[in-house]
């Protein structure tokens, strides 16, 4: 007991010297002469309706910021590509390699290189006008909302339109014109994530061979304690090298979205 009451006692002189040091730190602290910045926010008159017009810009500026990685999924072909390499990996039973760093980045450039021809349209036809005051920002936003339209209906499925036109009780469309971008959006992912699905069960399907057969092949031998996945990752991975497996998908995920 009376060591403990004396480790009890040491505890709380430290914990009270500690305290009084910091005190003399922050008076001496206060004590100096030292020079603060200070800021302040608020919403203040405005006497030029310029004033405004700036600040609604930079809120649209940020709003814009903050919806673009929701942007780039949603409406780029990275849901395909990172869905599909997603279900390869799966399939090879490779567990978390390649990682899902290395994933998100090869969609993402992947992404970059097919969207390529749709963003120089939109630097061309809207964003450099819009820099040179050449076109208003409605002329601007229409210019450059276009390409990335006709890239989604290539890529859509009417069925997937058609689901959402008639939930949202609108007058059917006489053309793509009178289809509004917040029914393409959803319209579009679903189209693309029916398509990667597609695109996963056929990768599936010569790696489930391999298992069943190695499964097969450990049955008759009784080898039923050795996991098949053991004997049977090798041979799926000395396929996909092989077939030179990334070349293959890579180029006809690209191939799929050229074409489309």
């Amino acid at each position: 007991m009376r060591l403990r009451n004396k480790r009890q006692s040491k505890i709380l002189f430290i914990i009270i010297v500690s305290l009084a040091a910091c005190i003399l730190l922050v008076k001496n602290i206060w004590a100096a002469d030292l020079i603060l910045p200070s800021f302040h926010i608020g919403v203040e008159k405005g006497g030029d309706p310029g004033d405004v017009s700036v600040l609604l810009q930079i809120v649209f500026l940020l709003t814009v910021l903050t919806l673009a990685p929701a942007i780039l999924i949603l409406m780029t072909s990275f849901t395909r590509l990172a869905v599909v390499f997603t279900f390869l990996r799966q399939a090879v039973g490779t567990q978390q390699t390649p990682s899902n760093q290395i994933i998100a980045g090869l969609a993402l450039f992947m992404t970059f290189f097919i969207m390529m021809p749709v963003w120089q349209k939109i630097n061309n036809n809207a964003l450099q006008p819009y820099l040179h005051e050449e076109i208003s920002q409605g002329a601007a936003f229409k210019a450059a909302i276009n390409p990335v339209r006709k890239f989604m209906f290539r890529q859509t499925r009417e069925k997937d339109l058609s689901l959402f036109v008639d939930m949202a009780k609108m007058d059917k469309p006489k053309n793509r014109e009178d289809i509004p971008t917040s029914i393409l959006i959803p319209a579009f992912v679903i189209s693309e994530l029916k398509t990667a699905f597609i695109i996963g069960f056929v990768l599936y399907v010569p790696f489930l061979v391999i298992d069943m057969v190695v499964a097969s092949v450990l049955l008759s031998m009784g080898m039923m304690m050795l996991p098949p996945i053991m004997i049977s990752l090798p041979f799926k991975l000395m396929l996909f090298v092989l077939v030179d497996g990334w070349n293959l998908i890579v180029g006809s995920l690209v191939k799929s979205f050229m074409g489309g």
